[in-house]
């Protein structure tokens, strides 16, 4: 009996912040990195201390929506990695499917990684390097793993494949945060361009005739 009196009460307390988060999420997709404890705790009904009670601050709310939505994305990532086609169209598919993800909630992506760029100053004690560090991480792990199953990369293979996960990771968010704010090309021309570069096309293009070298 008390047992499953337990698991009800834990059932309703994961409910109730998987509504909180959920609340969160359309703060976020209306403000950006300008949402508030204040606000969302207005959406959820709510008042900021019982907030706090299920998150403790702005930073702990962060690091529930980063794990949420790097679960999503990883499942689309996992999915693009895993599609029956040829290798350097896997690529472009899990590629595309990052920038897919960004372009299609920007709100969201800001909030997770630039708070502390717009006009409002982030709220006392909020670092954003030291969460969304973590989530990059994360990504970076996680395509070193597949790297490390499917290629053989010989005896230092582990680390060459945890060199090259983050390297793409590092190479993704760099250059789709420029693109997010600039929107130079399109989001297909980017991948094809980001392809280009990750298929050897800097090692096999040649010097200008005029220039140093690269």
């Amino acid at each position: 009996m008390e047992s499953t009196e337990r698991d009800g009460r834990r059932q309703t307390t994961a409910d109730r912040r998987r509504e909180l988060l959920e609340a969160a999420e359309r703060i976020v997709l209306r403000d950006g990195p300008e949402a508030s404890m204040n606000a969302i705790a207005a959406e959820a009904g709510i008042t900021k201390p019982i907030l706090y009670r299920h998150f403790g601050d702005k930073g702990g709310l962060y690091r529930a929506l980063a794990v949420r939505h790097t679960n999503g994305l990883l499942a689309g990532l996992r999915a693009a990695l895993a599609s029956p086609v040829p290798r350097r169209d896997r690529v472009e598919a899990t590629l595309d499917t990052y920038l897919l993800a960004i372009e299609t909630r920007p709100q969201v992506y800001r909030f997770l990684m630039h708070p502390a760029d717009e006009a409002a100053p982030a709220e006392s004690g909020f670092d954003v390097g030291r969460h969304s560090a973590p989530l990059l991480h994360r990504l970076g792990e996680e395509l070193a793993e597949v790297i490390s199953e499917r290629l053989d990369l010989g005896p230092a293979g582990e680390e060459k494949a945890r060199v090259w996960g983050h390297g793409i990771v590092g190479m993704m968010h760099a250059a789709g945060d420029w693109w997010l704010r600039e929107r130079p090309c399109s989001r297909q021309q980017l991948v094809t361009h980001l392809t280009d570069l990750l298929w050897g096309q800097l090692a096999a293009i040649e010097d200008r005739p005029d220039g140093p070298g690269f």
